[in-house]
């Protein structure tokens, strides 16, 4: 297994250093977020170390998003909760401070009326640079 002797969540997800784990298997390690945007905040870590989504292996990438469906379909009734964000940062520019790949897994309660908490501005490009977006980003 690869772990990084200096990072914070390969320690974590690894059982180093002891934290509210909701679930763990021999991939990932799901728990209560530190410092949580809502009741109920959690991440999900990998056991290994990548430190973004563009390094994580494809079959441990799909093994996160089914685990955050299992996570959130079970806890939804517990929490009580109305819905949930799925927050995944890839670099620093993007909100990423810890760089091990990991997904957020927020409750959303519709008495909070926070919508603010995960919202960005909006741009507005004419059709022309859509089209020419578009094109360049056609895979």
């Amino acid at each position: 297994m690869m772990k990084k002797d200096d990072c914070i969540f390969c320690k974590l997800a690894n059982g180093d250093i002891p934290t509210n784990s909701i679930y763990e298997d021999d991939d990932f390690n799901v728990i209560l977020d530190a410092s949580p945007a809502t009741k109920g905040h959690a991440l999900i870590l990998p056991k290994q170390h990548y430190a973004n989504i563009y390094e994580i292996d494809p079959e441990v990438l799909s093994k996160a998003a089914l685990l955050a469906q299992k996570v959130i379909k079970h806890e939804t009734p517990i929490l009580k909760c109305d819905g949930y964000n799925i927050v995944q940062n890839n670099g620093e520019t993007a909100g990423q401070t810890v760089f091990h790949f990991h997904m957020h897994l927020i409750p959303r309660y519709a008495a909070d009326n926070r919508p603010e908490d995960v919202s960005w501005g909006h741009k507005e490009f004419s059709s022309e640079e859509f089209t020419e977006i578009c094109n360049d980003m056609k895979l």
